[in-house]
């Protein structure tokens, strides 16, 4: 193995390389938020990039609810207090504003110090895109009460309907108060090769928090492999090629999406339009006798009904914060573009994907599922 080769196998350091740094300060830079190469931080995944975060903060962790599965485990890890907080009607991933401000005043009368607040515009689980009124006004609540944001925008590049979907990052509204964090496997890199970045505020009191993250960072050992890092940084740079990919999963998941959408409504249950991402979040509540039938009562037995049934995992909701009772469960609908690499490159490239043998089959068999809860 020549010189050159054996320093590409060689980790970044903590918090990544500069080329690595460079090209996510870029990519920001596109989306209308500005910032220093310096106020980066990369971690090989966006679990232990949370879990630092989270560590270089202060204080209790509040969250919408549901909330990604990752997150209530992570402040737990680090001997948190964590709230849930629920979420407006029209969308999750952002907490409603109202119950916002009363939850942190409840923490504080309890004896509390809530100090940080996690969101995300682009939903996992909801596959919902927060309108930008209650992004501002969700944003507002919380740094008029002193919380910092921590923005996970990991499926923005995701959006369904780009054309036709404001997005708003709480970083535009509250640049001073929000850290922006994003899984790169969400859009741009393979999920086998682990990689998330960081951009922090233009602050002093961030350049701490910066700090602090990297220290926490070493101390793991969290560190993003030289090839990876790599890969990331030409993602990051958006080539035409990944422009391409990007623009072309979404087209293939808003009409996927969409299916399986109208699937589950057939049956009866509720689910928002999906707007982003690769699943959407079904609540089976109008089907409570049928399931009851069938031996299932709560989200946990839901979730092993559906994941046999429909030969694909199906989270309960118990998982992203819903309560036990309730019968809601994520669907995911990557399992519904083909079984194998071959057929699930064909969706990709298809003009009209629905028409494809495998995936027909796939939604009519996801189809069959629900119209057995009618």
């Amino acid at each position: 193995m020549c010189i050159r080769d054996r320093a590409r196998t060689r980790p970044e350091p903590p918090g990544g390389g500069p080329v690595l740094q460079e090209a996510a300060r870029g990519y920001w830079d596109r989306r209308g938020l500005h910032g220093a190469a310096g106020g980066i931080a990369a971690a090989p995944g966006a679990q232990p990039l949370l879990l630092a975060l989270i560590g270089a903060h202060g204080g209790d962790v509040l969250m919408p609810r549901p909330c990604p599965a990752a997150w209530m485990p992570q402040a737990r890890l680090l001997g948190r207090p964590a709230y849930h907080v629920p979420t407006p009607a029209e969308c999750g991933g952002i907490p409603d504003p109202y119950a916002l401000l009363e939850t942190v005043r409840r923490v504080r009368a309890e004896g509390g110090r809530p100090k940080l607040l996690l969101l995300s515009v682009v939903d996992d689980p909801t596959a919902t895109v927060a309108p930008p009124e209650l992004v501002r006004e969700a944003c507002e609540a919380a740094v008029d009460e002193g919380l910092h944001i921590i923005s996970d925008e990991t499926w923005r590049d995701t959006v369904h309907r780009p054309r036709d979907t404001v997005l708003l990052s709480p970083a535009e509204m509250c640049p001073d108060d929000v850290t922006v964090i994003a899984d790169l496997s969400g859009a741009l890199v393979p999920a086998a090769w682990p990689v998330a970045v960081a951009r922090f505020p233009d602050t002093p009191r961030a350049a701490v928090r910066h700090a602090r993250t990297l220290d926490i960072l070493t101390a793991l050992g969290a560190l993003v492999a030289g090839p990876v890092a790599h890969a990331a940084a030409h993602a990051l740079g958006e080539p035409d090629s990944v422009r391409d990919r990007i623009r072309r999963a979404a087209a293939l998941q808003t009409e996927v999406a969409a299916a399986a959408h109208r699937a589950v409504l057939g049956s009866g249950a509720l689910a928002r339009p999906p707007q982003a991402g690769r699943h959407l979040y079904a609540d089976l509540g109008p089907l409570r006798s049928r399931l009851a039938d069938l031996g299932v009562t709560d989200s946990m037995e839901l979730e092993e009904y559906l994941t046999d049934r429909l030969g694909a995992p199906a989270p309960g909701g118990h998982r992203f914060g819903d309560e036990l009772g309730a019968l809601r469960v994520r669907l995911g609908t990557g399992p519904l573009l083909g079984a194998t690499p071959q057929q699930q490159t064909e969706s990709l490239a298809a003009a009209k994907p629905l028409e494809l043998p495998h995936v027909a089959r796939a939604l009519d068999d996801f189809a069959a599922v629900f119209a057995e809860l009618r």
